[in-house]
């Protein structure tokens, strides 16, 4: 082969390779924008479902699920004051985290065959508030209003037969905090709650029997309402079923057994005396207890005062009961 032939050679092999590095950067280049498009609903729906939860939870989104993580616990308001129907039950932090973390789809899709909150789902959450609270049925596990019954504290919320703090209306003061074009709560079918008002504070109409509807997008949201179901009515959206709830979600860990209720009992004030640290008090017959609970470890304490003075301890071991 004459030199001639070998600088021909030579430039038709440059020519080559410099065509593939230009075909490869072009097709690296279009994948990246495929990834990032915000026309990409796959991109979108994370970013803001992430965002909507408060600074006191926390967010991972992973395919198609949002997976939150919290004790269960608010931030934003006190507890248990004015229950008026109580069971003994007292809010205790829950481990709502790893593999017991709520699960939220991203990308919801409206269900052939709605679950009605009137008729199902007495068991478990029906929704999760952006503070990282769960929402239960507004009928409680008898099929009563929770909130006509005087079970409910004067932010919608009490704790359950597994000292699990809960709400069964929609807490709409949220909506201080996250404004009225943010949603409040997220159904556990993935769509968003909004408070009592269109997310640009115009009157909400035309909602059907799960409180939800469409806006002018065609997008479907719920909204809180004052009146019965208060919150979502029921998953308009698909969702697993199982045993009268939704599955899955996460378990309450309860760490003594269920109280009894105690007629005629209102809880009159509620704080946060330390770290895991807490203090009831209630009236009973014009007298006034006292319940002092605290956890160290896996051990909680309560200490029941009665009028007089009286002290009674209880221990229970996390994993015991």
């Amino acid at each position: 082969m004459n030199e001639r032939d070998i600088m021909k050679n030579s430039r038709t092999s440059l020519y080559y390779q410099l065509l593939v590095l230009i075909v490869a950067s072009v097709c690296f280049i279009s994948s990246c924008a495929a990834q990032t498009s915000s026309d990409d609903p796959g991109t979108k729906a994370p970013i803001s479902a992430c965002d909507a939860f408060m600074d006191n939870v926390t967010t991972r989104c992973e395919q198609d699920l949002l997976f939150v993580e919290s004790n269960g616990l608010p931030t934003t308001h006190n507890m248990m004051v004015g229950i008026i129907s109580w069971q003994q039950q007292v809010p205790l932090p829950q481990p709502y985290v790893g593999n017991n973390a709520w699960q939220i789809p991203l990308n919801p899709v409206l269900a052939d065959n709605p679950i009605s909150g009137a008729s199902d789902l007495f068991r478990g959450a029906i929704a999760l508030a952006v503070n990282g609270v769960p929402i239960f049925n507004a009928l409680n596990n008898r099929g009563d209003d929770a909130y006509l019954a005087g079970e409910l504290d004067q932010w919608g919320g009490h704790g359950g037969r597994g000292d699990d703090y809960h709400y069964h209306i929609a807490p709409t003061h949220l909506q201080t905090f996250v404004g009225v074009d943010h949603p409040i709560a997220y159904g556990l079918d993935g769509f968003p709650i909004y408070g009592l008002t269109e997310s640009d504070g115009t009157t909400v109409v035309g909602l059907d029997e799960y409180n939800g509807h469409f806006d002018s997008d065609g997008n479907y949201h719920y909204h809180a309402t004052e009146t019965y179901p208060y919150i979502n009515g029921g998953m308009r959206g698909v969702v697993g079923y199982q045993d009268g709830q939704v599955d899955p979600q996460p378990q309450a860990q309860p760490v003594r057994p269920a109280g009894v209720p105690l007629r005629g009992a209102e809880i009159t004030a509620f704080s946060q005396t330390g770290f895991n640290a807490y203090s009831l008090q209630y009236t009973l017959n014009s007298e006034t207890y006292t319940v002092n609970y605290s956890i160290v470890g896996g051990t909680y304490t309560f200490e029941f005062i009665d009028p007089a003075g009286n002290r009674t301890v209880e221990t229970y071991t996390k994993g015991a009961n």
